[in-house]
């Protein structure tokens, strides 16, 4: 999930206007996601990030912890219950029930949620970072951010690929692929 969106793009986002009239197809794809997230997923991010502490009821239930990160957002829950319906999609039913049984064992299901209250930053907005940088941009996340965004936002970009399968958590449901990235990411840099 690089930070890459434009001021402009943020703005209209924001605001509910329409998309800025320059937008690419990657770019305008990009919107829409993001135009959708922000309208139907954000929950999720906002609980976290203004009342952390009252997730404290999923460190008694696992029930009630594997509900809270099934239900992650719209494209993971679609992901998972594909798994779940036998189909494969890189993560097997298995590998979902250890990361909900990892949280429960360690009680870091709520911890993990601080990062969205320590957090001050804009979710979307560059951060000025100039060190290396390498993206790559899963079409199931939030959203996939174009590489004319990620020019903008990182100078010192290393590698940039748009890839035709993975989500918000990539490197747990497709891990042969992100291993992949990994390597040509940071090829250059060896």
């Amino acid at each position: 999930m690089p930070a890459s969106v434009p001021a402009d793009v943020a703005k209209a986002l924001q605001f509910n206007e329409p998309a800025p009239a320059s937008l690419s197809a990657d770019e305008k794809h990009a919107y829409d996601q993001l135009d959708f997230f922000y309208k139907h997923g954000l929950g999720y991010a906002n609980k976290m990030a203004n009342r952390p502490q009252t997730l404290y009821g999923i460190q008694d239930s696992p029930i009630g912890l594997a509900a809270w990160m099934l239900d992650h957002d719209g494209t993971s829950l679609a992901l998972i219950t594909r798994v779940f319906n036998g189909e494969s999609e890189g993560l097997t039913r298995d590998d979902i029930l250890d990361n909900v049984t990892l949280y429960w064992l360690t009680g870091t299901a709520t911890s993990s949620a601080r990062l969205y209250w320590e957090s001050k930053l804009a979710f979307f907005a560059p951060k000025g970072i100039t060190i290396p940088v390498a993206i790559s941009a899963f079409p199931d996340e939030l959203y996939q951010a174009p590489q004319s965004w990620v020019e903008k936002a990182y100078p010192n970009l290393i590698h940039y690929n748009k890839l035709n399968k993975g989500g918000h958590f990539a490197a747990w449901e497709q891990p042969q692929v992100f291993a992949e990235e990994l390597r040509a990411s940071f090829k250059t840099l060896r």
